[in-house]
């Protein structure tokens, strides 16, 4: 039986990892198991770019629609569910591979995780409702004077980021700092392989992107918003589910807060701003392996490093 080491495969937005990931099951025995923190959501299917139910049944992807919209997820426990995932994978004699964009949970699989507690749910609620009511700037105040070092980190504008640092300084009274600090939780035990797709024409991906949202407007992707409105009354802009990109700005269009052009606008401008940070991201990533998607047959390239691997 092979030797499989893990393999990951990042890359920013539009740059092919699906696909990518569809022509190493051809090649290999393949385990996929899924990166993203849009994608673990049911009901959130167009707005995420969610492999169609015809893939996911021919390529099953684990981690993919495990919880439900109004539940929260976090980069520990991707961690556990991944490694569970991968040691499914080698049980089975099959590669585990690691395919998506959100980087932090990739990086807490592979070096750990620094032990920062749950947040206690009335602090949560606490915060959400002052968020809402007072608006990000008070509360980015806040932080500066609790967390100047995480505050000085974030931009005034990052209200993901800020909320989070904010509800670990009040439920612990310490700060993210503080714990990034500790001794990370258990390292990744097995050999893997980082791939990064990469491109240089980042017009042609812009315009992609552009493209690729206009089709999920085409698709339904509004329609999925409301639906999402219906059947979870409870849900708001401000859950991490609907923090993904494109939802929040469908959301304000529902909620009368800007037109429908607004909105599409909006969202592709937030699209090319994430890809923007995850091309940035991978510059600061050590031991990648960088695969141009714009060489011809870049796909086999990366079979052909991976053959070397189990050799």
């Amino acid at each position: 039986m092979p030797n499989f080491p893990v393999i990951f495969l990042m890359g920013p937005t539009a740059s092919g990892k699906t696909d990518t990931a569809l022509y190493l099951a051809d090649h290999f025995p393949c385990h996929l198991i899924s990166c993203d923190s849009a994608l673990i959501y049911q009901d959130m299917d167009i707005g995420t770019a969610k492999p169609s139910k015809e893939i996911l049944t021919s390529y099953p992807h684990a981690l993919v629609d495990i919880i439900s919209p109004m539940e929260r997820y976090s980069a520990e426990q991707f961690r556990q569910d991944a490694r569970e995932e991968i040691e499914k994978a080698r049980s089975l004699g099959k590669m585990p591979v690691i395919v998506g964009g959100t980087f932090l949970y990739m990086k807490s699989l592979i070096e750990g995780i620094s032990p920062i507690p749950e947040v206690k749910p009335e602090v949560r609620e606490e915060v959400i409702a002052r968020h809402h009511a007072e608006g990000i700037e008070p509360l980015y105040r806040e932080l500066q004077q609790l967390d100047p070092i995480s505050a000085e980190r974030l931009a005034p504008a990052d209200t993901q980021r800020i909320l989070r640092a904010l509800e670990v300084v009040l439920s612990s009274g310490q700060t993210l700092n503080d714990f990034w600090k500790m001794p990370s939780k258990e390292a990744l035990e097995y050999p893997y392989l980082k791939f990064a797709l990469t491109y240089q024409d980042i017009q042609r991906a812009n315009h992609s992107m552009e493209k690729r949202f206009h089709q999920m407007i085409e698709d339904g992707f509004i329609a999925e918003v409301e639906h999402l409105k219906i059947k979870y009354p409870e849900l708001n802009g401000d859950y991490p589910s609907q923090r993904a990109v494109g939802y929040r700005q469908i959301w304000d269009y529902l909620d009368g807060l800007m037109t429908k052009e607004e909105a599409i606008e909006r969202a592709i401008i937030a699209t090319r701003q994430y890809a923007k940070r995850q091309r940035t991201w991978l510059r600061s990533e050590t031991n990648l392996i960088p695969v141009s998607v714009e060489a011809p047959d870049f796909r086999a390239g990366i079979h052909q490093a991976i053959e070397q691997a189990i050799e």
